[in-house]
């Protein structure tokens, strides 16, 4: 077995890597939601900008 250390204790200050992964996995879900947020508004600009089919009016004799 082996003997557990300082070093190995998780609240030493010098040992950040686990902050350090939740701050960067909070960051990456941050931008990739902006992302979908962005997209799915640029889509719905694009939609409104379309021209609309021509309405080709009744042909009555």
């Amino acid at each position: 077995m082996t003997k557990k250390t300082d070093k190995d204790s998780p609240r030493d200050p010098s040992n950040w890597s686990g902050p350090a992964a939740i701050a960067g996995a909070a960051i990456g879900s941050a931008a990739l939601a902006a992302a979908l947020l962005y997209s799915s508004r640029r889509k719905e600009r694009a939609e409104k900008a379309a021209p609309k089919p021509p309405v080709d009016p009744i042909d009555t004799d």
